[in-house]
């Protein structure tokens, strides 16, 4: 594969159809680890991190739902990029996040999300930056922590409201300055866009520390390649700003017949 060619740190996994297999493949590579059907993006029918045996259970037996053949892979709990990487050069990096508010020492995490999702509607973030939902799925992961929506957070304090990034969940996206990316970053993704001779690719990597690291000195996983990145992303984000050059990308995209296939 394209990220073992090129000596990067990607995720290691199998498919497997018998739970039993999940469990071999824990026995060998520990926690945390992702489990997701077989088809279908990142996010979807995924059941990450995985960090015990009950976990594992629950996840592998459940993830059937979706489709008979799974995959289950190693994880790692860190940031979360999309890099856009284009013949032309970096055109942006983005980081993504899970729905998550920030205390202020007064008000709960019910009225939290109000006021977020009140911002978002002045920003005219939709439809990339959705609503935060108040529905059962915010509800439980607010359980697990021992929260509710009428808990009032202190000061400052950042509570994630899912694990999950996804549209639906009300995940949000910053844009980081591309300056901030290493040389030696930059370089390797050169490398897998010319191992692909492609015109354009979204990146997908997790990092322990940041892209301003060195990806071969600290811990990350590469996830997945897309030929056809959204784009949108870049033009109305949540945190940080659109990228100056980016409408001198989208001339040159143009150009080639570039097409978004608005996957997030």
């Amino acid at each position: 594969m394209a990220f073992e060619e090129n000596a990067l740190p990607y995720a290691k996994g199998r498919t497997f159809v018998n739970p039993y297999s999940a469990f071999k493949f824990y026995e060998q590579h520990g926690f945390p680890l992702v489990i997701k059907p077989n088809v279908g993006g990142f996010s979807r029918g995924a059941y990450f991190p995985i960090k015990n045996k009950a976990q594992l259970l629950r996840a592998s037996i459940g993830v059937k739902k979706w489709w008979p053949n799974s995959i289950i892979e190693t994880y790692l709990l860190g940031k979360n990029y999309r890099m856009v990487m284009t013949k032309f050069g970096v055109m942006s990096v983005l980081r993504r996040y899970p729905p998550f508010i920030v205390g202020d020492g007064r008000r709960a995490i019910g009225a939290l999300i109000d006021t977020e999702n009140a911002l978002r509607q002045k920003m005219q973030l939709a439809p990339v930056t959705q609503l935060i939902p108040k529905n059962k799925a915010i509800e439980r992961h607010l359980k697990q922590q021992g929260m509710r929506f009428s808990t009032i957070l202190a000061d400052k304090q950042k509570v994630y409201l899912h694990h999950k990034i996804s549209l639906k969940l009300g995940s949000s996206i910053e844009v980081i300055d591309k300056a901030k990316l290493s040389d030696n970053n930059k370089q390797d993704l050169i490398k897998i866009l010319n191992f692909f001779n492609a015109n354009i690719l979204g990146i997908d990597v997790i990092c322990k520390e940041g892209i301003e690291v060195d990806f071969n000195t600290q811990s990350c996983i590469f996830l997945e390649l897309n030929s056809r990145p959204f784009l949108k992303m870049h033009d109305n984000p949540r945190y940080g700003e659109k990228p100056k050059d980016l409408d001198d990308f989208y001339n040159k995209l143009e150009q080639l017949e570039i097409t978004d296939n608005e996957k997030y």
